[in-house]
């Protein structure tokens, strides 16, 4: 019974502007466009770190960039090769440095949806 009433009286949150005669722009403006921000901003820097990612992972596997342009997934297919003579870090830290900018990244979009999201302010 209770859930019906919510549902309710969200259908007449969303009719009201309507029915008062808001023009359409405003009610975009106003009500649609503050609550769709957060998920396309998340839904963004998600793609954003997966786009890097791939790249990198196609790089590793030598059908990425070209062998004479830096990329992380070229540094650590390079450093694969030396991983067990005891230079390791010449894969460790380029693998660190792309997990972290993809951390980052995805940390980025949160906040952004915590930032834009109008049921928190």
């Amino acid at each position: 019974m209770l859930l019906a009433r919510n549902a309710e009286s969200s259908q007449l949150d969303a009719i009201t502007p309507c029915v008062i005669g808001v023009s359409s722009g405003r009610i975009m403006f106003r009500h649609v466009l503050p609550n769709v921000m957060g998920p396309v901003f998340v839904l963004s820097t998600i793609q954003v770190a997966s786009a890097i990612l791939i790249e990198a992972t196609l790089s590793f596997l030598g059908v990425g960039v070209p062998p004479t342009q830096p990329s992380l997934g070229t540094l650590i297919r390079i450093g694969n090769d030396f991983l067990f003579s005891g230079e390791w870090w010449i894969t460790i830290f380029p693998g660190l440095v792309l997990v972290m900018i993809s951390l980052s990244i995805n940390l980025l979009g949160d906040w952004l949806r915590d930032a834009t999201n109008p049921r928190l302010q």
